[in-house]
């Protein structure tokens, strides 16, 4: 009677939450420029976020955002009855971000570890990767520069990693950050086109289908450049759009412009969700409803974390 007990408590638990043993929960969440608040030379960005520059970015300011996004980490944590396994971040200022927010938050007890490389963007924003050491282990990684006709343009690099999951199994992560609507739909269409084919590259290159690639796309599913990946990669986020859910709100409503992408192998045990946060969420002034909570309005510091709500990916293998 024991065992029959314990084997319904554990069903229940697990079962409830969509899990069994051998799952994963993989998370993605744009950050929206997690600088250091120092000066270290590298671009107007870098400057701007500084203690003397316009954003007025200080110690204070930058240690109160590292305890949000710990703190929001946390709350996934509990709300999936799981600590995220790997966390893919965007608007990544430098490794030096990353390795304060696990040393000096909550965050330390459950030890991540850091993939990160430095990019040729031009507002010094970057990819990287945290992962739970004690759920998998990198086993090689590699970084690809978008191009238009052979030539490298400024913007973040793609980064992948293939994981060994618990010496079991192996996924190929791919965290992405492609090129904004920036000067206009028209004259940006040709920047995201090419991240797109980068990626489609790096996952021929691959020759697998356990694949999960995930990012800011800064494109709703239905633009132009999936279609370059259609047929390769499935995505996950198209039926949430579908169905009205977002990311980001802009003038009322939602878009949905960070997602996952996944391979056929995966399909089949894989399942999205946008998190929203409550104490990340206020409330909009000129529209019903409520919008992710960022750090600054315009030149106003208002003591949000970020404008994208993170989304979850749930794989069972």
């Amino acid at each position: 009677m024991r065992q029959i007990l314990f084997l319904i408590v554990f069903i229940f638990a697990f079962g409830n939450k969509g899990y069994c043993q051998d799952s994963l929960l993989i998370m993605f969440w744009n950050v929206e420029n997690f600088f250091d608040y120092t000066d270290g030379g590298d671009g107007e960005s870098d400057k701007e976020f500084s203690s003397y520059g316009t954003r007025h970015w200080t110690k204070k300011r930058f240690y109160a955002k590292c305890d949000a996004v710990a703190k929001s980490i946390m709350w996934i944590g509990d709300r999936y009855g799981r600590m995220p396994d790997l966390i893919g971040l965007a608007e990544i200022e430098n490794k030096g971000v990353l390795f304060k927010l696990l040393k000096y938050t909550a965050l330390r007890k459950y030890y991540y570890e850091v993939i990160h490389f430095d990019s040729n963007d031009r507002r010094g924003i970057d990819v990287a990767f945290l992962y739970r050491r004690s759920v998998m282990d990198p086993e090689s990684i590699s970084l690809v520069t978008p191009e238009i006709d052979g030539t490298r343009f400024p913007t973040r690099d793609i980064l992948h990693a293939e994981m060994n999951i618990s010496n079991r199994y192996s996924i190929d992560f791919i965290v992405n950050h492609h090129p904004s609507k920036f000067g206009g739909e028209k004259e940006s269409v040709g920047r995201r086109n090419a991240a797109m084919m980068a990626l489609k590259m790096l996952c021929d290159s691959l020759g697998k289908d356990n694949i999960v690639a995930m990012g800011d796309f800064n494109d709703n599913p239905e633009g132009p450049a999936f279609d370059i990946i259609d047929g390769q990669l499935i995505n996950l986020g198209a039926e949430l759009h579908s169905r009205g859910e977002g990311t980001i709100r802009y003038e009322g409503k939602w878009d949905l412009i960070d997602m996952f992408l996944i391979g056929s192998e995966l399909s089949g045990n894989a399942q999205m969700e946008v998190c929203r946060i409550p104490f990340l969420m206020v409330r909009e002034n000129k529209h019903p409803g409520e919008k992710p909570f960022r750090t600054y309005s315009g030149p106003r510091y208002t003591g949000g974390v970020s404008d994208h709500c993170p989304i979850i990916l749930k794989l069972i293998k």
